[in-house]
């Protein structure tokens, strides 16, 4: 299979400065499917659609027009022709994110437009359910992890500027996210069986960039090694 590097993990994990990382090291595209899932949530709000109402979601999952650039220099979303990439980081939309993630259509539509992205590969993808679901044979699968205080004091970090985000309201705020988000019936968080689980807590943006770029450096090398076996047989 051509390079695919899952990168799966909660919440201020990480995934998102490794994953732009990893492909800036080894030149490949990427994608942010999480961006995905709050650019619909940022519609639904937006349309006054009732997020927690999983039929009025379903319902609408199909108007938005949602388009995604892989540049990890300059990652683009818009929905319907807008750019959303700073409206759909807000605290809004991040507590309303799970309840649209979890309905079932707007799964399928958005999983469905991953795989086109995904393609012919030389791409790193982060999310939630890529090892899992999205891309279950991609050679590369990494958990990306962090205690529950990392994350919590990353998130805060970036919510500075929003009033009410200390990092108690933050911790609070991801520990509901984390449950919603690994108990949703469709694609629930969850680490792949034959994924590298990476604790980020104790380590550099670096370091663990450098771990995930020897991961794949180590799939390409067995994935050669193992067509030129075959073309001697």
């Amino acid at each position: 299979m051509p390079l695919v590097i899952a990168m799966d993990g909660p919440s201020g994990s990480g995934k998102s400065s490794v994953s732009k990382g990893v492909a800036r090291a080894l030149g490949l595209r990427y994608l942010d499917t999480g961006a995905m899932y709050r650019a619909m949530t940022w519609w639904m709000l937006r349309q006054g659609v009732p997020v927690e109402d999983a039929e009025a979601v379903a319902a609408r999952a199909g108007e938005p027009v949602i388009e995604v650039g892989t540049d990890p220099d300059h990652p683009t979303i818009t929905v319907d022709g807008t750019d959303v990439s700073k409206p759909i980081r807000t605290r809004e939309v991040t507590n309303a994110v799970s309840a649209v993630s979890r309905v079932p259509e707007v799964r399928e539509r958005l999983v469905a437009l991953q795989r086109r992205i995904i393609g012919d590969g030389r791409i790193v993808v982060e999310g939630r359910d890529i090892g899992t679901v999205v891309a279950p044979d991609a050679p590369v699968k990494v958990f990306l992890t962090a205690s529950e205080k990392i994350r919590a004091e990353r998130r805060a970090k970036d919510l500075a500027a929003e009033p009410g985000a200390t990092l108690e309201v933050t911790q609070a705020e991801q520990a509901r996210r984390d449950r919603l988000d690994s108990t949703r019936t469709a694609s629930p968080l969850l680490k792949a069986a034959d994924a590298e689980e990476i604790d980020s807590s104790a380590m550099s943006l670096e370091e663990v960039v450098a771990a995930v770029v020897r991961l794949a450096e180590s799939a390409t090398e067995t994935t050669a090694a193992t067509r030129a076996e075959e073309r001697t047989q």
